[in-house]
């Protein structure tokens, strides 16, 4: 089969995924639905014609095997997800689990010196329930037993979810954790959600870390007032407080390299047009790829926040709601899908994802890689989500090439942390 020939074919396969939704003429596919049976149920006969033997685990992950030239040998892991957000775009995460399935048929007879097997997690997107990373977790042998107690709005427990989906052996969930001598690495293919690869004009990428994240609510207390009777230089304004906080933040983001903060939520309270607010809160998401510069941040615009907040006659307080570390990729693996990359006929770049991945949770196990897809200006968790066919079937060449020169010795050694 052409490569052009593969590319459809990932496309044309894509679409299909796209059809099991619970949104009529949008996709909308969340953990442990009646959809993710139906997508989990597809990607599975996948499988099975691309000579994997598959199972599906006790938290719905589908996993196709492919045995090395001798049975037992440790895997190579390659996948990604297929659960999705609400009206979504066809590739996050599925990109990933088709291009694996195709790589591994593009293998044919050939056996390697190492097993592979192709994942298709179900819970990376976090959307129905108040947890995430519930399959890679599991996999991972860091899955919180309590999580199968997690409810969605519905006030369906995840464990009541798993029944109807048809996971076996659901008591042994917080159980499915590899061995760690059974895997030698995570390897995923995702859509970049970003720009940079189209600004640059190449079709793939190779990422560095998945950047470690934290998430903080800024709560600023002022003094409430008449819009017409208190003079601007005697007033406790906190949404004046709050935006100047806003454009510290920004500052910070803007020079120190590798870093990005958002704030998301700015609201005012009681938010009338006639009334200086009696109070203000703001979010600040904070990532990097390397945690001891997202620290360093946060330390220099906590000072900065406190100084605005004195400085203006407000008080404020900090809450954090969220942290996850980074996730360097392991650098042999990185190594290995560059040349894999050049080999293609693409110079290669680095760069880092700012989104989280099942890699997130799969460090824990062994070492991680990621090859980023360019995709339409950079646009992801979205309907108008778009690559080209051409990308897709470039991004199972290297995957192929990867897995044909790959050598078990690389991380033989153990996860990368």
């Amino acid at each position: 089969m052409s490569g052009a020939e593969r590319g459809a074919r990932v496309m044309a396969r894509l679409d299909q995924l796209a059809r099991h939704s619970a949104t009529p003429g949008a996709l909308t596919r969340l953990y442990l639905t009646p959809e993710h049976r139906a997508a989990a149920d597809q990607v599975a006969a996948w499988m099975r014609e691309a000579g994997l033997a598959v199972r599906i685990d006790a938290v719905g992950s589908v996993i196709g095997r492919r045995e090395g030239d001798r049975p037992g040998l440790p895997a190579l892991l390659l996948g990604s997800h297929i659960d999705t957000v609400r009206d979504a775009g066809k590739y996050d995460g599925a990109l990933g689990v088709v291009a694996a399935i195709e790589a591994v048929a593009a293998l044919g007879d050939r056996r390697m010196p190492y097993a592979i097997e192709v994942i298709a997690f179900g819970d990376e997107e976090g959307v129905r329930f108040p947890v995430t990373l519930t399959g890679s977790r599991a996999l991972a042998g860091t899955l919180d037993p309590a999580s199968l107690d997690a409810c969605d709005a519905a006030g369906v427990a995840m464990r009541s979810a798993l029944v109807a989906f048809g996971a076996p052996a659901i008591g042994a969930a917080a159980a499915l954790g590899y061995r760690r001598d059974a895997v030698l690495g995570y390897c995923e293919v995702h859509i970049e959600q970003g720009p940079v690869l189209e600004a640059a004009g190449l079709p793939v990428g190779i990422v560095t870390a998945i950047a470690g994240a934290a998430r903080h609510m800024v709560e600023i207390t002022g003094v409430a007032g008449h819009a017409g009777t208190v003079p601007m230089a005697l007033r406790h304004d906190p949404v004046c407080a709050a935006a100047e906080m806003v454009l510290a933040a920004e500052r910070i983001a803007r020079e120190t390299a590798g870093l990005v903060i958002t704030t998301g939520i700015v609201a005012a309270e009681p938010g009338a047009i006639n009334v200086i607010a009696g109070g203000a809160r703001l979010s600040l998401d904070i990532r990097s790829g390397d945690d001891a510069v997202r620290h360093a941040a946060t330390a220099a615009l906590r000072a900065e926040i406190a100084a605005i907040a004195a400085r203006r006659g407000v008080a404020v307080a900090i809450a954090d709601l969220y942290e996850a570390k980074a996730a360097p990729c392991a650098p042999p693996l990185v190594g290995a899908l560059a040349e894999s990359v050049a080999r293609c006929g693409v110079t290669p770049r680095h760069l880092p994802s700012g989104a989280g991945h099942d890699g997130l949770a799969m460090i824990d196990l062994c070492p991680i890689a990621m090859l980023f897809v360019r995709c339409k200006l950079g646009i992801s968790h979205n309907p108008a989500e778009s690559i080209m066919a051409g990308d897709a079937a470039l991004a199972v060449a290297v995957l192929t090439d990867f897995l044909t020169r790959f050598d078990p010795r690389l991380t033989e050694q153990g996860p990368s942390q």
